[in-house]
C-alpha cells in the first residue's frame, strides 16, 4: 500500500517528522530497562506530558490541564459550535513495557496536528489532542483513571486506592504531582464529544494478515481478583505424606486447569472470554525447596464482551473453587475484592468516518474487537462517539518487545487527516 502524499509533500513530512520525535523523546524517559517504565502519577510521567506540551505549544496551540493532570492541546476549528473531536492516549506504561502502548497514540494525535498547521489547514471543529494520566491500572486498582477524573466519573473511594509500589493512595501522589483530588470528585462533567485513539494492536491478528491498522468496533470488559489467595498447611516436603497435606500449589494447579477448560467451554458455545492468570507468588521468603507450600498468592483477569458472560464464568470460577475445598481438607480461598471493568460498544459512525477516510487514500481496514482495555472505553461509557486505530504490532504487548512501523502510524494518520480534510470541505 503506497502512502497518499508523497514523501517531502508538507502533510506527509510533518507526520512523520513529527511520530518520530515524539516516540524518542518520550521512550528516553523510564527508570531504566528492560524496557519502559513509567508510573502511573510518578514525576517521569508528569515529564513525558511536558515534552508533549512543549510539542502542542510549538504548534501554536492552547494548552490546558485539568484537576487529575490529563493533558488537553486545543487546535480552534472554523466552527466551535461544531462538536469538537478529542484524540490522544495515555503515557503511563506497566512495568517493563514497550515502546509504543500509549505513547503511539500520542504521537498520532501531535501529527495531526502537526500535519494540519504544515498544510495551513483549519478543521471543521475544534482539534484536540488529550494525553491522559493512569490508564494502566497495574500502578493503582483503578480502571482508566485519567480519562473517567476528565469526565467525572472517579469516585471518592478510587482515590484511596494505593499504588502498588509506594503503598500510597492515588490523592496522595496526586497532590505529590500538584493537582487537586477533591476538584476531580467535584468537577462538572464536560458535554458529550468525539474521541478518537491510536493503539498498537495487543495481538497478532494484524501482523499475521500483513495489514497496517484497522478499525476498532468495541472493547472487551474485565472482572479481575487482583490479590486472591490460597491457603493451606506448611510441611516438611519429606516428611508429610501425600494423602493429609495441605499443598498451596497443588490446590493453584487444579484450579488453574479447571477454569482453562471451563474457558474451553464457553468457547465452544460461542461465548466471547479469555481467562489469564496474571501473576502467581509462591516465593516468599517462607517458600523453600523443603517445604509444601502453605500460602499461594495469585490474580485472575477474565475479559469478555458481554457482562453476562463475565458473570457466568465468575460463577464457573467460584464452583471450581467450592470443589477444590471440598476434594482438598485443609485448602481454602480469600479472594479479596472483585474489580470490574464494563465493555464498550464503540461508534458506528466514527467507524465510518474514519473509513471514509482510509478510502481516500486506498486504504480499505477491517473492523475488529479489542482485547485490552483503553481510555477509548471510559470516554464511550459516558456516552462519546468513541473509536480507535489499531496499528499492527508483533511480539505482544505490555513486554519490551512490542513492535510498530512507524510507517504504519503515518499511514493510519494520513487516513485519519484525509477525513479532517474531507469533513472540513
Amino acid at each position: 500500500m503506497t502512502a497518499p502524499f508523497p514523501a517531502g509533500q508538507p502533510a506527509a513530512a510533518a507526520i512523520r517528522a513529527m511520530i518520530d520525535r515524539v516516540l524518542a523523546r518520550v521512550n528516553a524517559l523510564s527508570l531504566g530497562g528492560p524496557g519502559w517504565t513509567r508510573p502511573s502519577y510518578s514525576d517521569l510521567e508528569s515529564q513525558a506530558h511536558a515534552l508533549i506540551e512543549a510539542e502542542a505549544l510549538a504548534l501554536g496551540m492552547e494548552v490546558r490541564r485539568d484537576a487529575a493532570g490529563n493533558l488537553f492541546a486545543r487546535l480552534p476549528g472554523r466552527d466551535s459550535s461544531l462538536t469538537p473531536l478529542y484524540c490522544g492516549s495515555h503515557l503511563d506504561t506497566v512495568t517493563e513495557g514497550g515502546a509504543f502502548d500509549g505513547q503511539a497514540g500520542v504521537a498520532a494525535a501531535l501529527a495531526l496536528a502537526a500535519a494540519l498547521r504544515a498544510t495551513g489547514r483549519t478543521p471543521a471543529a475544534d482539534f484536540i489532542v488529550t494525553v491522559t494520566r493512569a490508564e494502566e491500572s497495574v500502578w493503582f486498582p483503578v480502571s482508566y483513571i485519567g480519562s473517567r477524573a476528565a469526565l467525572g466519573r472517579l469516585a471518592p473511594e478510587d482515590m484511596q486506592a494505593k499504588r502498588v509500589d509506594t503503598g500510597r493512595t492515588l490523592a496522595d501522589h496526586m497532590l505529590d504531582q500538584g493537582f487537586d483530588p477533591q476538584a476531580v470528585l467535584t468537577a462538572t462533567p464536560p458535554a458529550p464529544a468525539r474521541f478518537l485513539e491510536f493503539h498498537i494492536e495487543q495481538g497478532p491478528v494484524l501482523d499475521s494478515a500483513g495489514e497496517p491498522f484497522a478499525l476498532v468496533s468495541a472493547i472487551r470488559g474485565g472482572l479481575r481478583y487482583r490479590a486472591a489467595r490460597i491457603a493451606g498447611a506448611w510441611a516438611h516436603s519429606g516428611g508429610a505424606p501425600r494423602d493429609g497435606r495441605a499443598d498451596a500449589v497443588v490446590a493453584f494447579a487444579d484450579l488453574v486447569m479447571a477454569m482453562d477448560q471451563v474457558w474451553k467451554g464457553f468457547l465452544t458455545d460461542g461465548a466471547d472470554l479469555t481467562v489469564t492468570f496474571g501473576r502467581v507468588d509462591a516465593a516468599t521468603p517462607a517458600h523453600a525447596m523443603a517445604k509444601v507450600a502453605g500460602t499461594l498468592d495469585f490474580c485472575l483477569d477474565l475479559r469478555s464482551d458481554d457482562p453476562a458472560t463475565l458473570d457466568a464464568a465468575d460463577r464457573a470460577f467460584r464452583a471450581e473453587i467450592a470443589r477444590i475445598e471440598a476434594a482438598r481438607p485443609g485448602i481454602s480461598f480469600d479472594l479479596g475484592a472483585q474489580s470490574r471493568s464494563a465493555p464498550a460498544r464503540l461508534s458506528d459512525s466514527m467507524c465510518a468516518w474514519v473509513d471514509a477516510g482510509a478510502a481516500q487514500i486506498g486504504a480499505t481496514p477491517r473492523t475488529m474487537l479489542s482485547g485490552g482495555g483503553h481510555d477509548a472505553a471510559a470516554f464511550a461509557a459516558a456516552g462519546w462517539d468513541s473509536v480507535m486505530v489499531f496499528l499492527r504490532n508483533w511480539n505482544g504487548s505490555h513486554c519490551p518487545e512490542e513492535g510498530m512501523d512507524p510507517a504504519d502510524l503515518a499511514l493510519a494518520v494520513e487516513a485519519v487527516f484525509a477525513a479532517l480534510v474531507q469533513e472540513a470541505a
